[in-house]
């Protein structure tokens, strides 16, 4: 894979806090930026992956339960109705 050469148009604000954080890092600019992309894609793939890695792990493991799996719509509704304070559907 060949390095990526980029071109950006920062406003006044991004271009503070970029050059606030090579000071703050004591890293190079290209530095700053390969690490913001690659920390925002880890954080963008983790939302979009969420509900499916956590429905994946359904039955998974030993809770000392058996119906865990067969009800898991119906415990994780309970579950989130008590956090959020909503009756269960």
């Amino acid at each position: 894979m060949s390095d990526m050469r980029i071109n950006a148009r920062l406003d006044d604000a991004a271009q503070a806090q970029l050059e606030f954080l090579a000071q703050a890092t004591g890293q190079s600019v290209s530095h700053v930026v390969r690490e913001s992309v690659a920390r925002y894609y880890a954080e963008v793939k983790a939302r979009q992956q969420g509900p499916v890695s956590f429905l994946a792990l359904v039955g998974k493991g030993h809770s000392g339960r058996s119906d865990i799996a067969s009800n898991v719509k119906r415990e994780l509704d309970l579950i989130l109705a008590e956090k959020h304070g909503k009756p269960p559907r």
